[in-house]
């Protein structure tokens, strides 16, 4: 089969996405005559339907709120630190890097946030875990160090905050508690 030049690509590819604009104006317009029936459809959203699954996720205040709490927790022992806080799905919601934090931090922070929230229990526990199964370090996007704490609420977990740059994951862990504890108040 013969490879098509960019230039055929890039116009084939801006011709689908006229035809598919317009195809959507044209539906649009179809339903403008009747709005009454697209509004009754959405009110109409069947919250009890058993395909469709609620979640509780923490706002971007309570993020920042946990995350700042961390973040002084640390200061007040003069410790170099930054904080990230990930949602249920281990998106990260807030990300602070403190002053004179190293490098390295954010990132590791960002890790041991999504690992907590994965499990559903502070790393600290988890690298106990790696002694039965220590193929878990394999996986994308986790690390098994102290300095991650996860956020539940009714038992589930709903967040994750993770914590790098002190000198040892027990205070990392510790940092990031003070920002657990900062959203039960």
């Amino acid at each position: 089969m013969k490879k098509l030049s960019l230039r055929t690509r890039v116009v084939t590819g801006a011709v689908v996405v006229a035809a598919l604009g317009a195809g959507t104006f044209g539906a649009m317009s179809a339903s403008a005559s009747s709005p009454e029936a697209s509004s009754a459809t959405a009110v109409k959203a069947d919250t009890s339907n058993r395909n469709l699954q609620q979640t509780t996720h923490l706002t971007v205040a309570a993020a920042t709120k946990a995350a700042q709490a961390t973040l002084d927790a640390a200061k007040k022992e003069n410790q170099r630190i930054s904080v990230a806080v990930v949602d249920r799905n281990g998106n990260t919601i807030v990300s602070l890097r403190g002053d004179g934090a190293g490098p390295q931090s954010p990132e590791s922070a960002v890790k041991k946030a999504y690992t907590a929230v994965s499990w559903s229990a502070p790393t600290s526990e988890l690298v106990k875990r790696l002694e039965q199964a220590p193929n878990l370090k394999d996986i994308p996007g986790t690390l098994f160090l102290g300095g991650g704490a996860p956020v539940q609420v009714k038992g589930a977990p709903v967040a994750g905050i993770g914590v790098a740059g002190a000198p040892s994951g027990d205070l990392d862990e510790k940092f990031a508690q003070a920002g657990v504890a900062a959203l039960a108040r």
